[in-house]
This record gives C-alpha cells, structure tokens and sequence, in this order.
C-alpha cells in the first residue's frame, strides 16, 4: 500500500506561513524555513508586546495627570489618594484624557479634592 502524505494540508500550512511572511526582507518572505523562524519569532513579539503596550499606556496616562496635576499645584500621589478618599471613581485613562483635552473639567476635579 503506498504512502500517504496528504498534500494538500501541507500545502495549506506552508501556504499560511509565507503568506504571514509577506513583505519580510530577502529569503525572509521567499524561503519556507527561514520564513517560518521569522514568523514564529514575529508572533512571539507580538504577544509579549500586546501586553507590554498595556503597561506603555499607564506610563503615559500617569506623566500626563502629573503634568495637569502640577499646573494646579498639587502632585500625582495626592491628586490620586484625594480621589480615593473623596470617592470620585475616575480611572487614569479619563483622568489623563481631562487633563490634555478638558483643562476646565480636570481643574473642577482638582477643587473637589482640595
């Protein structure tokens, strides 16, 4: 009895990865097997990246309410316990949208906590 070695699921899972390695540079986008180390390595980023930007995103919400909380003359440590204590329930994501697009609405929030 011959050999069966099922062509066509073969093909499709090649298929799949070089049409993920379109437009990598040089033998990355052309040949099977460096393709496939570039794209396992490219999806391993991705993954560690997609939670990594979580983290860039905070950084970036927390400089920002800072900047708005100094214009104000108070700092981000007590600007974030005032609103823990007066129990205003604004995460830091409205927080550091208020302080760049809204002056006038993150100023109202700063005088409720003085």
């Amino acid at each position: 009895m011959p050999r069966s070695v099922n062509a066509v699921a073969s093909r499709q899972r090649r298929k799949k990865i070089m049409k993920a390695a379109r437009g990598y540079f040089g033998g990355r986008s052309k040949v099977y097997t460096v393709a496939k180390n570039a794209v396992e390595k490219a999806m391993k980023y991705a993954f560690k990246h997609r939670r990594e930007k979580k983290r860039a995103f905070r950084r970036l919400w927390i400089a920002r309410i800072n900047a708005g909380a100094r214009t104000h003359g108070i700092n981000y440590s007590t600007l974030i316990h005032g609103l823990k204590t007066q129990n205003i329930d604004l995460n830091r994501k409205v927080l550091a949208d208020l302080a760049m697009n809204h002056p006038q609405a993150f100023k109202a929030v700063v005088d409720q906590i003085r």
